[in-house]
C-alpha cells in the first residue's frame, strides 16, 4: 500500500538552487535578508545577489571549475549564507562541515570528498589551517563578515563573471552532506539542485511562508534543516533571517522581541528548555505564529506545555539528510488544525511512502519501517555504492525509522528501527520510556539504549540528568510501575548531559561506548 501526501505535486522549477533561491532577490533589493544577532549587522536581498555574485566571481578566477568540492567551515552567519550560494553559483559542490569538528576529523572528511578548496569563518581558521596540512594541502579562504565586496577574504575582487553553466540540475550535485552517524560511521549524502529545489517547493503549500515572516535560526546551516526549511525557505520568499551561532536562551528570546520574529524553528532539547524557562510569561513573544520543532521525535506533552505557556502551537516534522531533508510536515492550513499533537504530521507534497514489516518485507498498512520517494530523496552516497544499494530499493529509501499512520493519514514517529531494543525476543522502544523518564519531576532528560546482557539479549539502560537530588533505585521503580514488565529499566546513571547531534538527536552509540 502507498500512502501519499493529500495536496497536488509540485511544480519544480529545472534552475539551479543559488539561482532559485534568489530567483526574486531583485524584486526585494532594499528588504533586509539577513540580519546578524550578535553584531547586528544587516545584509538587503540587493547586497546579498551581489555578494554571491562577486563570490562566485573570485572563485572562478582562483580557479574553482564545475564539480569541484569547495569545503564551507563555520557557523551562522551572515557571510555563510553568501559563501554558500557563491560556491553554488561558480557551478562548484558545497560541502558543510560543523566547526566543532578537529582538525583530523576534518582533515578526513576532505579527504572523503576530494574537496580542492576550504573557506572557513574566522573562528574556525586555525582548525581549517590544520587540516589542510594534513589533508592535500587544499588552499584556505575565510569568511569576510562585511559581505562589502564578496563573502571571501584572501581572494581578489573579480569582475570576470561567471561562465553560463548547462547543468542537469537532476544530476549535478549541489551538496555533500554527511548523516549524523548515529549508527556506524557518517555516510556521504550526495544531494542535488534538483533535489533541494523540490524540498523547498515541496514545503511551499504546508509551510506558507509570507514576505513579512522573520526567523530566528540558531540551528546550524550545516544541518540540512537549517540549511533548507530555513534559510534557503525563507530567502526564496522575500522573508528576513536572523542568525544566531548556537543557542542561548536569553538571547534567543531578545531576538525575538526585539526584530518580531514570527516562526520559531526548535529541535526537543531546546523545547525541553523553553517549557522549563521560569519567566517566559513575562517576555513578549506576540509576533511568533507558529513553532516547529524537527531533528529527532518530541514528546507530545512537553510540546503541549510549551504551547499552553506560550499561547501558540507547537507542531512537528520529520525528514532525514537523504531527504534534503523533509518529507512530513503539520500544515499551516484547517487540515494541520486537526493533527493531534505528537504527530509529525502528513506527507509533503510529491512525496510517497510505505510502511514495511523490517523483519519479513511485507507491508502493513498503519506501521512499519518508513520507506519513502519523491523529488527530494537522495541519488546515493558519494563513494558507497554498497551502503546505497542497502538504503535504496528500486527507487525506494529506506528511513531506518518506524512509523505508524492513523485514519486520517497523519503519521507518528514510533522510533529508529536501529535503535530498538532487544530483551528476550520483545522490542523496547527507547523514545516511549524516555518519555516516561521526562514525565519525572526530578528529571531534566534522559536517554535510554540497549546494553548486551545474556541470557537476555540486551537489557534497558537510562542515562539521566538530574534536577536536584534523584534516587536512581527509587527511579527504576517509578518506571516499573508505568510500563510493562519487559520495558523495564533495569539501571539507572547519572550524568551531567545527554550527548545530542547538532539537529538533536540523541547520540547512543556515545552511550553505548561509555557501558
Amino acid at each position: 500500500m502507498i500512502h501519499r501526501s493529500p495536496y497536488p505535486d509540485p511544480r519544480i522549477p529545472a534552475l539551479a538552487l543559488d539561482a532559485y533561491v534568489l530567483e526574486r532577490a531583485g524584486d526585494y533589493a532594499d528588504r533586509v535578508a539577513l540580519v546578524d544577532g550578535v553584531t547586528e549587522q544587516t545584509l538587503t536581498y540587493g547586497a546579498l545577489a551581489r555578494a554571491v555574485h562577486l563570490g562566485a566571481s573570485g572563485l572562478v578566477a582562483e580557479g574553482v571549475r564545475p564539480g569541484d568540492v569547495v569545503a564551507l567551515l563555520g557557523s551562522n552567519e551572515l557571510a555563510w549564507a553568501a559563501g554558500f550560494h557563491a560556491i553554488l553559483a561558480a557551478g562548484a559542490v558545497a560541502l558543510p562541515i560543523n566547526p566543532m569538528c578537529t582538525a583530523e576529523e576534518i582533515a578526513r572528511l576532505l579527504d572523503d570528498s576530494d574537496a580542492r578548496f576550504v573557506v572557513a569563518s574566522d573562528a574556525a581558521r586555525d582548525e581549517a589551517l590544520s587540516a589542510s596540512r594534513l589533508s592535500h594541502h587544499q588552499d584556505v579562504f575565510t569568511l569576510d563578515p562585511s559581505c562589502e565586496e564578496g563573502p571571501f577574504n584572501e581572494i581578489p575582487l573579480a569582475t570576470g563573471g561567471v561562465p553560463r553553466l548547462d547543468q542537469d540540475t537532476a544530476r549535478a550535485p549541489a551538496v555533500i552532506a554527511y548523516s549524523s552517524g548515529t549508527e556506524g560511521l557518517p555516510k556521504r549524502v550526495l544531494l542535488t539542485h534538483r533535489n533541494l529545489v523540490a524540498n523547498v517547493e515541496q514545503h511551499q503549500p504546508v509551510q506558507v511562508i509570507a514576505p513579512d515572516e522573520v526567523f530566528c535560526a540558531f540551528i546550524p546551516f550545516f544541518h540540512m534543516y537549517g540549511l533548507t526549511l530555513i534559510l534557503n525557505a525563507a530567502l526564496r520568499n522575500g522573508g528576513t533571517v536572523v542568525t544566531l551561532p548556537r543557542f542561548d536562551i536569553e538571547r534567543y528570546l531578545t531576538l525575538i522581541e526585539k526584530y518580531r520574529v514570527t516562526r520559531l524553528h526548535l529541535v526537543p532539547p531546546v523545547v525541553f528548555a523553553l517549557a522549563a524557562y521560569p519567566s517566559l510569561e513575562t517576555r513578549d513573544l506576540s509576533s511568533v505564529r507558529v513553532a516547529v520543532s524537527g531533528g529527532a521525535p518530541l514528546d507530545a506533552a512537553v510540546a503541549l506545555e510549551l504551547g499552553r505557556r506560550v499561547g501558540f502551537r507547537v507542531i512537528q516534522g520529520y525528514g532525514m539528510t537523504e531527504a534534503s531533508p523533509g518529507t512530513h510536515y503539520v500544515p499551516s492550513d484547517d487540515r494541520g488544525a486537526k493533527v493531534p499533537a505528537g504527530s509529525v504530521g502528513f506527507l509533503v507534497p510529491g512525496t510517497e511512502a510505505r510502511l514495511v514489516d523490517p523483519g519479513t518485507g511485507v507491508e502493513n498498512e498503519r506501521e512499519g519501517e518508513l520507506w519513502l520517494r519523491g523529488p527530494q530523496i537522495t541519488p546515493g552516497y558519494l563513494g558507497a555504492p554498497e551502503a546505497a544499494a542497502s538504503a535504496l530499493v528500486d527507487g525506494w529509501l529506506r528511513t531506518g525509522d518506524v512509523l505508524r499512520i492513523d485514519e486520517h493519514g497523519a503519521f507518528f514517529v514510533v522510533d529508529r528501527l536501529k535503535e530498538l531494543i532487544k530483551y528476550n525476543s520483545y522490542e523496547v522502544a527507547p523514545a516511549e520510556l524516555e518519555a516516561v523518564l521526562r514525565s519525572h519531576p526530578q528529571v531534566a532528560d534522559a536517554a535510554v539504549v540497549g546494553l548486551p546482557r545474556a541470557p537476555e539479549g540486551e537489557t534497558p539502560v537510562a542515562y539521566v540528568v538530574a534536577k536536584g537530588e534523584l534516587d536512581p533505585a527509587a527511579l527504576v521503580a517509578w518506571v516499573a510501575e508505568r510500563v510493562a514488565p519487559y520495558k523495564k529499566i533495569r539501571d539507572v546513571r547519572l550524568v551531567a548531559e545527554i550527548p545530542r547531534s547538532p539537529s538533536g538527536k540523541i547520540l547512543r552509540r556515545i552511550l553505548r561506548e561509555r557501558g
